[in-house]
């Protein structure tokens, strides 16, 4: 779960599967003279909407910090096997569906423990220290051997090329759901459907009133406008679980939605 603390004292959530539909919103529209969109189409737009529905589980019973009766953030969560199974549910789920949208989700799990394959040189790639742990090396391990064999039907340069974009939405995704725009890049995102397509810097622009300008732009229509869900609570810290799951399950929905130019 993405967790803004706002100024007030409340908390914004946004839920993983939240954010997945707003990567997904960006693979939708990504192409235009000066950017090739994604190829083929159906296949990694499907893969960019689901990728992060392996928090499915997880989003129906969230917890809270019994340290400090803060929800836990997404990057503070401690390690659970109920979660690592999550993530294998929706990589098979979605390889039952489509083998290329389940390959892309399943390299982008793994390469979340390995820095994203390099395939990001800014924002750099965070460490995450669970990544050590027998059982995620173990995931690791097993999925990554079905992505070679993937590779062998889909095309290794048609998974990279893909995996490259797929990790520029998802940067784009966290760059508007964890907090107010604000200035900042990406690089390098592919422009071409080479493989080999140094990519170029991607710049965002905070223009205020939800307004961000792109250079260069890499969206079919302009501009673009998109949604996230989000639900907002009037505390940030409660005395137990209960009293949290409560409060999450009564707040109302609110929709945060900005323009990009």
């Amino acid at each position: 779960m993405i967790i803004r603390k706002e100024p007030e004292g409340g908390l914004t959530l946004i839920g993983q599967t939240d954010h997945s539909r707003l990567v997904g919103q960006f693979a939708a529209h990504w192409g235009n003279d000066d950017f090739a969109p994604a190829e083929p189409y159906d296949s990694i737009v499907r893969g960019a909407v689901y990728h992060d529905y392996g928090w499915l589980g997880y989003e129906t019973n969230p917890l809270v910090n019994p340290e400090t009766g803060e929800p836990y953030e997404f990057r503070q969560l401690p390690f659970r096997p109920e979660q690592l199974a999550g993530y294998q549910w929706c990589i098979d789920w979605l390889t039952g569906i489509d083998l290329l949208s389940g390959l892309l989700t399943s390299m982008h799990r793994t390469g979340l423990w390995k820095q994203r394959y390099g395939a990001i040189a800014h924002p750099t790639a965070r460490v995450n220290p669970q990544s050590s742990r027998p059982e995620i090396a173990a995931f690791i391990e097993r999925n990554e051997a079905r992505q070679e064999e993937g590779r062998q039907v889909v095309g290794k340069d048609t998974l990279w090329r893909n995996y490259r974009l797929l990790q520029v939405w998802d940067l784009l995704g966290l760059y508007f759901c964890c907090q107010e725009p604000y200035d900042d890049f990406i690089e390098p995102a592919p422009v071409s459907a080479a493989s080999d397509d140094p990519g170029v810097r991607l710049t965002m622009k905070a223009l205020g009133d939800g307004r961000v300008a792109f250079d260069p732009y890499p969206f079919d229509v302009r501009p673009l406008k998109v949604q996230i869900s989000s639900k907002r609570l009037a505390q940030r810290s409660f005395p137990d679980l209960q009293a949290f799951q409560r409060a999450y399950f009564q707040a109302e929905t609110h929709l945060l939605e900005y323009e990009l130019v």
